[in-house]
């Protein structure tokens, strides 16, 4: 390992070619994912660099003081073989201080990270295509508005962590991104964003205590890809996740699985009709 290697938080603008390199990996992030994620914990992202020349990236965002959620795990091709890797591993690990660490590992990984103490506790299928036809459902969703109070509510009664900070600016409507969000009797029953991405668009969350609202999301941001390709990372387990997905035309594409170091928080799968984010749990 190169004497002049070593990890330390993500300056201005390294966030931004993280994302590039994943990109480059295939994982399709966001248009406009640095802000949310830094908005997320500013603390939470760090880059393994030689000198001043970044080789590889950790983020282990923490949700309060008992969850973390480690992504964006990689090391620049042209540096792998070295150590790198494990030295910001070890690092991104220890900056969860004790935390429940939750990640998204592929099928590949597995193993690994089986070995570093993480355990399975659900699988996730990346459904995706161009939308066929949007659910019917006797519920509206209506974008959000900048009163997001009630939203980050209901999203930690879903998310299982307190994460308002991430939400408020996940869920703030821009260029790349809608929010939209479905009440009855003036109550929240679930919500969705649909994002761009560098090949269509991801929608997740989609968080609905019903199929009936997570349909009526489904149709409003649906519209929103205008015939591009339509991500969601669905629990296998939630069947009418699966079902609203294939109704609308979407296959698999990808898969992978929910682990966690640590006590396991109680996810309520039924209520997940699509994860948030691979990166940020």
């Amino acid at each position: 390992m190169n004497s002049e290697f070593a990890v330390r938080p993500m300056r201005p603008g390294e966030l931004e070619l993280v994302l590039e390199w994943a990109r480059q990996e295939g994982w399709n992030p966001g248009l406009d994912d640095s802000l949310p994620f830094h908005d997320a914990d500013p603390s939470g992202f760090f880059v393994g660099a030689v000198g001043e020349v970044p080789v590889g990236s950790i983020s282990v965002v923490k949700y309060g003081d008992d969850l973390a959620f480690l992504g964006l795990y990689m090391v620049h091709p042209e540096f792998r073989g070295k150590g790198y890797g494990r030295a910001i591993w070890d690092a991104g690990i220890a900056s969860a201080n004790g935390r429940s660490i939750g990640l998204d590992g592929v099928v590949a990984q597995q193993e690994n990270y089986r070995k570093a103490g993480f355990e399975e506790a659900y699988k996730t299928v990346r459904y995706g295509g161009v939308i066929g036809s949007l659910p019917s459902s006797s519920l509206t969703a209506t974008p959000v508005t900048d009163k997001l109070d009630g939203l980050v509510r209901y999203d930690a009664s879903v998310f299982s962590a307190q994460r308002p900070a991430f939400v408020t600016s996940w869920c703030t409507n821009r260029k790349h991104r809608r929010t939209a969000v479905v009440r009855k009797s003036g109550k929240i029953r679930g919500y969705g964003t649909i994002r761009r991405c560098y090949d269509g668009y991801k929608i997740g969350p989609l968080f609905a205590a019903d199929a009936d609202s997570a349909a009526a999301l489904l149709s409003t941001l649906g519209q929103e890809a205008k015939g591009a390709r339509v991500f969601i990372d669905i629990p296998s387990d939630n069947r009418e996740a699966v079902a609203l997905a294939v109704g609308m035309g979407l296959e698999p594409v990808f898969e992978t699985s929910r682990m966690y170091r640590g006590a396991v928080p109680t996810v309520p799968l039924k209520n997940v009709f699509g994860v948030t984010t691979l990166e940020l749990g």
